[in-house]
């Protein structure tokens, strides 16, 4: 049995009600989160949109991740997480920036097993990140991932 799926409308009640927006920035859920959030009568009040960067140059030219962390440390990273939530709020000019990335598998990227995901959260006030270590094949992953960012930002809200 799957564990209760977090609900985008209660993601989206939280940010509202402190008067924000929200934007998204996914790499491995590929716009899986957006989706669960569009999905939501009324999310437009809120959310401002997202933008998949699903190859590593593209978290440094569209989110403006820095290009000697990706260098460095790869795309699966804690710190990339939390670059590509800040990227997203100020290239969408939101509140909150949600964040994916990591390896959905079946192969390894950068030395990162399949499974392995960092999700993050940035608001006004505060900034989290957590690392997922998500069983299954691609489409478990995936659906893993975008359940621990929403997770995550139930909790920073």
């Amino acid at each position: 049995m799957r564990p209760q799926v977090p609900d985008a409308a209660d993601v989206l009640a939280r940010v509202a009600a402190r008067g924000w927006t929200l934007a998204v920035a996914e790499s491995l859920t590929g716009g899986l989160v957006v989706a669960r959030l569009v999905d939501v009568p009324g999310a437009s009040a809120v959310l401002r949109g997202g933008v998949v960067a699903y190859a590593t140059d593209l978290k440094a030219s569209l989110l403006g991740v820095d290009a000697g962390l990706l260098a460095e440390r790869g795309a699966v990273d804690p710190d990339v997480a939390a670059a590509m939530a800040d990227g997203v709020r100020r290239v969408a000019r939101a509140d909150v920036g949600l964040a994916t990335t990591g390896v959905a598998g079946p192969d390894p990227q950068d030395g990162k097993a399949p499974g392995l995901a960092f999700v993050a959260v940035a608001t006004p006030v505060r900034s989290l990140v957590r690392r997922l270590d998500l069983p299954g094949d691609r489409a478990a992953v995936r659906a893993g991932a975008a359940d621990g960012v929403l997770t995550l930002a139930i909790e920073a809200l």
